[in-house]
């Protein structure tokens, strides 16, 4: 039981990693741009970094926002 909700908080912690998905990374890169988890990287000292609040969704209806789901 224990391990299968640890498991499950590693699965979203990924989804968490990726933002709003491949095709939107993916995009980014197309553009020239990093994703904002790549520009941290790069500015910051490895292990230095604490992210807090990984699994917190928006609550934002406006443009069409409630139709967009991404953790984080």
């Amino acid at each position: 039981m224990v391990s299968r909700k640890i498991a499950e908080l590693l699965e979203l912690r990924e989804q968490a990693k990726l933002g709003g998905g491949p095709e939107r990374i993916e995009r980014q890169h197309k553009a020239g741009k990093l994703t904002a988890r790549e520009r941290l990287d790069l500015l910051l000292d490895e292990g230095t970094f604490i992210e807090v609040d990984a699994f917190v969704l928006h609550r934002s209806h406006e443009f069409g926002m409630e139709k967009r789901k991404c953790l984080g």
